[in-house]
């Protein structure tokens, strides 16, 4: 035998039994077609030529066909290995040590077991781990080698759920990355001894707090301590990236923890608001900082704080937690608006430019809160969808296996909390709380794979919860046998300590002095401020603002609009629109010139476009934005040829900004919290959410109560959002009428907003321009528009160019040919939005002169405009009578908000009255003709003189 001979004979000897009888298969395979094998076993068959026959107990010969035949048998068991090592990967989160207390349910484990393949130990011990296994580490040999190793890397102290990713280059990279045997990356022992420090810090400021503010709440981390760590190197790697901005949101668990440690909020600050804070018993939920003061800010654990972050990092990064209310999880999609705003470059026209590596998210979650609240499914949605992607965000659920006393069975369908990630593809890993550097490895993990795909991950940190709810709740009441394993169970800062001590790197006298050091600085801190009287806090001064935006200009020289207009209409020689379209847009090229009008839709255009031409952003989504539900704004023109896209505002030569409009997803909730955190990161920009009808925005309650309306009393956070919410009845019935105004009317309060409700085109584009040049000031404000629905398209409403060029908002109308004759002017009605063009209508009918009669639009409802209702009612001394019109009925729409300006305002001598419907229970009818009937019995009573 030669010496090739021996060699190829060695190369053969580790492949026996059933591998052997593989490798021959695919040997023959590779005679055939050479691509159609790995590349491994192309390697191998053009080094060292075809494998030896296996031997004869495991082969037969057919004598006619001289065809080698494997045993049956032996091939089953080949492919049993393969399934036992695919199931490993999809199921060994199952057996995973992820639950420090041991109070999870043990699931059924048994698709890891040998047994249930028909497997033994020689069996996989005859196989080499290389066909079991591709990119096996060097030091795993056979199958049997190899089980024990994938099954040591997926059922540890961190768990991977990866088979539901469908990218197979996704997939591949998460498997071979974990089974590398180069992850996790060793720790250095500083590394080690940092963070054993900082998991000191976490529980001694914990501690701190519990033993000198007796009975405060304070929701405490204590059972997910490694939380903190985990942001600091999540801050850590994405800096080191290049992100300038790194947003957060969660809820109040923990987070006065996450705000000394990772925000870097001053102890003194944290102390003095648990010194100062009011009376526990006169406040038993949430005791609020400041309310003693005489304005509302909000509980110490629902504010967010900045913090720059330069020591050692590649940029600058400011780190952001955002300001969040107990409405847990509706923080997530304002903290995704956040992201996206500071990603983008908004300074040139078109679509704005977005680098996703300028800023990093990440959002933690409840564990009863992520399954629970539809707003998290919402916001996941985000992942992919264009106007709303940014990049990847790191989720991680804070799981202490309890929301609020409920636990896991009772909140639940799904086996983990995270389950429901799957569903978007997220790549899950779960991690034992216990277990400090997996949870840095997972953290590590998670990072790495955002920047490399651009997509969400998602961690389960699995913990407990010290304590009950909060502090002063006793839990034994509820889980009495989980509260008897968290007494004995050690605190993580004890059980690293140990390690550490036991593998040398650090002494207990060490641990000592490291807890014995946290403790004197956090009494250090205590001391400044327990004898220091509280300052009163400086609460959010209402300054009157009307002056100033009177003062404001919002009207634009008619020649500029007419060249703007003219630019508006061309597009690319070869795009066809729409011959429909076509026509409805070649309309608009007179509309500006003397005797012709220019309708809601144009007004609207136009005054985007001088917005853009101002230098100022603008974003505008909304279900059907492009468009617009009534097909009034087809800012999106689509070429019916070949369907690709062309917006006019994008090609504008005037243009010094980005236009950014989008049509959304099928939500409202999670949406409208984008755009807000769209536009509190980016106030300079105007941002608009239309809803599809005004009523869909029901479904974003949440958003309008907690940030829109009281951000800036709570938090002093400003917001110049515009809400465009289709507004009137038509007979549409119940969903489709009512925009629900008397809610926003209701909230309003400190000039939070400013609510209208308008009449005229040139109304409409003077307040947006308006708004936009309000925009980074102290008077800004969110603006809540009734936007017309058969009112876009009526020529009522249409305004002249030069109402456009000139003037302003007006906050009140009056009705054109009526009140000329003050002293005989027995009525005055005071409407607003749809119901006005319908009196003016009907007024056109009559031929009988009205001089009894007068009517006031109140285009702007809140704030209420006093004054200029005050100035009108002072011309007509004879007045008898002030009438409210309004289409809603009597318990909705504007009367019961309005009804005591009224009062206040009057004469002695003129009652104030109601028509309109009576109180309802639903909105509107739905049956066309009593709509009908009810509609024209308002307009008559009001249109009628008292005999």
């Amino acid at each position: 035998m030669n010496k090739k001979d021996t060699q190829t004979q060695g190369v053969w000897e580790s492949y026996y039994g059933p591998n052997l009888g593989y490798v021959q298969e695919q040997y023959e395979r590779y005679v055939e077609d050479p691509e159609s094998v790995d590349e491994t076993f192309r390697k191998l068959f053009q080094q060292w030529g075809a494998p030896p026959i296996a031997p004869a107990e495991q082969i037969t010969v057919n004598a006619v066909s001289n065809v080698v035949q494997i045993d049956g048998n032996l091939l089953k068991k080949g492919v049993n290995a393969g399934k036992l090592v695919w199931n490993i990967r999809t199921y060994g989160h199952l057996a995973a040590d992820i639950d420090p207390l041991g109070i999870i349910p043990k699931p059924d484990t048994r698709v890891l077991e040998l047994e249930l393949y028909g497997l033994t130990q020689s069996d996989l011990a005859a196989v080499p781990a290389s066909l079991m296994w591709d990119g096996a580490p060097e030091n795993v040999r056979t199958g049997w080698e190899a089980i024990q190793k994938l099954r040591q890397t997926y059922t540890g102290t961190i768990a991977y759920e990866f088979s539901h990713v469908h990218d197979t280059e996704e997939r591949v990279w998460l498997n071979r990355h974990v089974e590398s045997g180069n992850f996790p990356t060793p720790m250095s022992e500083t590394e080690k001894v940092n963070l054993l420090e900082r998991l000191i810090e976490v529980e001694q400021f914990e501690e701190f707090l519990q033993r000198t503010f007796v009975g405060q709440r304070r929701f405490s981390i204590e059972g997910i301590d490694v939380l903190v760590p985990m942001l600091d190197e999540l801050v850590r790697s994405m800096s080191d990236e290049g992100a300038e901005h790194v947003l957060m949101g969660m809820a109040h668990r923990g987070r006065l923890n996450v705000l000394a440690h990772v925000l870097g909020k001053p102890y003194e600050k944290i102390f003095s608001e648990f010194h100062h804070s009011p009376n526990k018993k006169l406040f038993p939920s949430e005791g609020s900082m400041g309310i003693n003061f005489g304005w509302t800010g909000d509980v110490k654990y629902h504010l967010g704080a900045k913090r720059v972050l330069e020591d050692g990092s590649i940029v600058q990064t400011r780190i952001t937690l955002a300001n969040n209310p107990s409405h847990l999880e509706f923080v997530n999609p304002v903290v995704e608006g956040f992201a996206r705003a500071a990603q983008e470059d908004r300074t040139q026209p078109g679509y704005p430019q977005q680098d996703v590596n300028k800023a990093a998210t990440v959002l933690i979650h409840g564990d009863s809160a992520f399954p629970g609240e539809g707003i998290v499914a919402e916001t996941l949605n985000f992942n992919k969808l264009p106007g709303f992607q940014n990049g990847g965000t790191i989720h991680i659920i804070a799981n202490n296996n309890i929301g609020f006393t409920t636990e896991s069975r009772d909140s639940r369908s799904t086996h983990y909390a995270s389950d429901l990630a799957k569903g978007y593809e997220i790549p899950i890993v779960h991690v034992n709380a216990d277990d400090p550097e997996a949870c840095i490895a997972a953290i590590r993990l998670a990072c790495e794979y955002r920047n490399n795909f651009k997509k969400d991950f998602l961690i389960d940190l699995v913990g407990y919860r010290r304590y009950g709810h909060n502090e002063t709740d006793d839990p034994d009441t509820t889980q009495p046998l989980i509260y008897d394993k968290v007494r004995k169970h050690p605190r993580v800062a004890s059980i690293y300590a140990d390690v550490l001590i036991q593998n040398g790197m650090v002494n207990q006298e060490q641990n000592n002095r490291a807890i014995q050091a946290v403790q004197n600085r956090m009494k250090e801190a205590y001391d400044q401020i327990k004898d220091k009287e509280q300052e009163p806090v400086s609460p959010y001064q209402q300054t009157p603002a009307e002056d100033r935006i009177k003062a404001i200009k919002t009207g634009v020289e008619l020649s500029t609009l007419r060249e703007i207009n003219t630019h508006l209409l061309k597009r690319p020689s070869d795009f066809q629109v729409y011959p429909k379209l076509q026509r409805i847009l070649e309309r608009r090229e007179t509309a500006l010139n003397d005797g012709e009008k220019v309708d809601w839709s144009l007004a609207e255009t136009l005054a985007f476009a001088s917005i853009l031409a101002d230098g100022k952003p603008i974003r505008i989504t909304g279900q059907d934005a492009e468009r617009a539900t009534f097909a009034h704004r087809n800012l999106v023109l689509h070429d019916t040829k070949n369907g690709s896209t062309f917006c006019p505002l994008h090609e504008l030569p005037q243009a010094k900004a980005s236009f950014a409009i989008y049509n959304s997803p099928l939500s409202e909730a999670s949406v409208l919290g984008f755009e807000y955190g769209y536009n509190v990161y980016s106030p300079e920009t105007l941002v608009i959410w239309e809803a599809q009808f005004g009523d869909f925005s029901n479904c974003a309650q949440v958003i309008t109560d907690q940030f829109i309306s009281a951000g800036r009393s709570k938090w002093g956070q400003k917001s110049s959002l515009v809400l465009l919410l289709p507004h009137g009845y038509e007979g549409q019935g119940p969903e489709h009428s009512s925009a629900r105004l008397e809610r926003f009317l209701q909230l309003g309060g400190e000039e939070n907003f400013t609510v209208v409700s308008l009449t005229s085109a040139a109304q409409y584009f003077h307040l947006l321009r308006r708004q936009a040049a309000l925009t980074e000031s102290e008077d800004t404000r969110p603006l809540i528009v009734m936007s017309p629905k058969s009112l876009i398209r009526n020529s009522r409403v249409a305004s002249n160019g030069q109402e456009l060029s000139e003037g302003q908002f007006k906050r009140v109308l009056e009705q054109p040919g009526l009140g000329k004759q003050p002293e005989r002017v027995e009525r005055l009605v005071l409407c607003s939005g749809k119901i006005a063009i319908e009196l003016e209508e009907a007024l056109d009918k009559e031929e009988d002169a009205k001089d009894w009669l007068h009517i006031l639009r109140v285009e702007q409802l809140y704030p209420f405009p006093e004054l200029e209702v005050q100035e009108i009612l002072a011309r007509y001394a004879n007045v008898k009578e002030i009438l409210w019109v309004q289409e809603e009925p009597e318990n909705m729409g504007a009367w019961r908000y309005i009804e005591p300006h009224l009062r206040k305002l009057a004469p002695q001598a003129a009652p104030v009255n109601y028509n309109g419907r009576s109180e309802r229970s639903s909105t509107a009818s739905g049956f066309q003709q009593v709509h009908s009937f009810e509609q024209q019995q308002i307009i008559s009573t009001a249109l009628n003189q008292k005999k």
